[in-house]
């Protein structure tokens, strides 16, 4: 990782918010990349870090000015591709205080998706804001795509008699189906309180 280009971006960014439009596409490929691929869909990666950085300094840049930072945060999913969409939904957790509520709906987007790894992105620690209905779908969609539980933000603290009762008719819809069903979800429905371990974003 170019660490001196990164600190010269950030500092870019924070004096002046919109050279984010050009940095944060371009982060992987001018200051650093994880080699190779990354399999499971919860894996931390280099370009990852880098722009939840450059994420740090836009949200430094517009503390006082939360619908600006708004529009740049959705336009940078908007325009993004997957990589820097997953990068967006990981960050949106570091900018949740200046953020309030204001970006939920890129959660409920990612959600929509099948692909595991803007979904593992979207229950970060930002799916706290979800309201109980959209998180327990959030975690069902989780056993759909195989996005491992243990990456649901408060799995613990939220897991509730109905997420429960929702997880077991899945379970007994795969059963009937002749499917397996994944561990998690036997877990979940065997352990009132499953282990769970989450990446701050």
């Amino acid at each position: 990782m170019n660490q001196t280009l990164l600190a010269e971006w950030c500092a870019e960014i924070e004096a002046d918010p919109t050279r984010i439009r050009t940095r944060f596409p371009a982060a992987a490929r001018e200051i650093g990349r994880t080699p190779g691929t990354s399999p499971e869909p919860g894996a931390e990666r280099v370009e990852d870090d880098v722009r939840l950085l450059l994420l740090g300094a836009l949200g430094r840049g517009l503390a006082d000015d939360a619908d600006r930072l708004s529009t740049e945060v959705h336009d940078l999913y908007r325009f993004g591709d997957a990589d820097e969409r997953r990068a967006v939904l990981l960050g949106l957790g570091l900018l949740s205080d200046e953020l309030g509520d204001r970006a939920v709906d890129l959660l409920h987007d990612a959600l929509r998706t099948n692909d595991p790894r803007l979904v593992a992105a979207a229950v970060g620690t930002y799916a706290a804001r979800l309201d109980d209905a959209a998180w327990r779908q959030a975690v069902l969609k989780c056993l759909f795509v195989g996005v491992p539980l243990r990456l649901v933000s408060e799995l613990n603290r939220r897991a509730d008699d109905e997420l429960r009762r929702m997880v077991a008719d899945y379970a007994a819809e795969r059963q009937a189906a002749g499917r397996e069903v994944p561990a998690d979800a036997l877990l979940l429905l065997s352990d009132p309180a499953p282990t769970t371990t989450t990446r701050e974003s």
